[in-house]
């Protein structure tokens, strides 16, 4: 079979990891932890292949690439943690996922239905339907999903919502992405609170004095976070781990060690070609021009050519 994989796209790098990308950090005084998370080059890495998509979008693509970054990261787990969204609205499908080593990638799809300016929230770009984090840890293995319907205005809302409802988890979701001079930027805070030792049955009294000291640290931190901006987050000269003492200082936060992240897209052009013989010969033939058959992978933008003779009427599936 002859052939040819060649990037569709003007990108800077192909593979670019940043080494601490994300900051893990925890508050000694309650069951908090966090994470900080600039993406740094690898937003524009990423992004910059889906230069079709309007700003709006890829701004949300930048927000969903921190978000996943954050929350993969804090698991114990081998495989990769996806969010999907599908809506009625301009994006169709949105999709984002980072594996248990840090590797992202991100894709969304724009209705035709659509036409005429883009609404300005995530809400009116999503519209109505589903928000899904879904955990795949490879063959063999059950998957594990949870799913409720696009409520909040932003993304970071949508994420919160998430939790409360699906999880029973309380988390304070911050995300942020935008253009600039240098290319795109992205990143996120997240706070989450743990879920505690239960109460001492010989002391209840001072079970609920820690409980109630645990809350108000929480909603400290909580109005602490709220108070980081873009500016700060993209300051290159305010290191991760100065700008969570900054934060959190009064609240006596530990950093963790950081975490690198990547880009990372598992096409491959077997996998395409296997896709391709799903089609009739009529199909792959209203497909071909001049006799190529030409791909692009969703993610990275990455186009497939194949030659149309070599998808014998055998291979197929009709």
């Amino acid at each position: 079979m002859t052939d040819t994989s060649s990037p569709a796209h003007s990108s800077p790098s192909t593979g670019l990891t940043v080494a601490h990308a994300v900051q893990p950090f925890y508050l000694d005084r309650a069951p908090v932890r966090g994470r900080l998370i600039r993406l740094g080059p690898l937003a524009q890495d990423i992004l910059s292949r889906h230069d079709t998509l309007p700003d709006a979008v890829k701004t949300l693509g930048g927000e969903g690439l921190a978000l996943v970054a954050a929350m993969a990261t804090a698991l114990k787990f081998s495989g990769t943690l996806s969010l999907q969204i599908k809506g009625d609205g301009p994006i169709s499908l949105f999709l984002v996922d980072c594996t248990d080593k840090g590797e992202l990638r991100f894709m969304a799809q724009m209705s035709e239905k659509h036409t005429g300016p883009l609404p300005d929230t995530a809400k009116g770009l999503f519209g109505d339907g589903y928000f899904a984090f879904t955990i795949d840890q490879g063959p063999n293995t059950e998957r594990h999903q949870g799913i409720t319907s696009l409520e909040g205005k932003t993304l970071a809302d949508m994420a919160t919502r998430y939790f409360t409802d699906s999880e029973q988890h309380p988390c304070s979701i911050h995300l942020f992405a935008r253009p600039s001079e240098q290319g795109w930027q992205a990143g996120a805070l997240v706070l989450e609170r743990l879920a505690g030792e239960g109460s001492d049955a010989h002391n209840d009294n001072v079970a609920a004095q820690a409980t109630a000291e645990e809350k108000d640290v929480w909603e400290t931190a909580c109005t602490f976070a709220g108070t980081l901006n873009a500016d700060e987050l993209f300051n290159p000269e305010l290191s991760a781990v100065t700008l969570i003492n900054r934060l959190f200082g009064t609240l006596s936060v530990q950093c963790a060690a950081s975490r690198p992240l990547s880009f990372g897209c598992r096409c491959d052009k077997e996998r395409m070609r296997s896709f391709l013989t799903r089609f009739s010969d009529e199909e792959l033939d209203e497909m071909a021009q001049n006799g190529v058959i030409s791909m692009n992978c969703g993610f990275c933008n990455t186009r497939f050519d194949f030659n149309r003779d070599d998808l014998p009427k055998e291979d197929h599936h009709a």
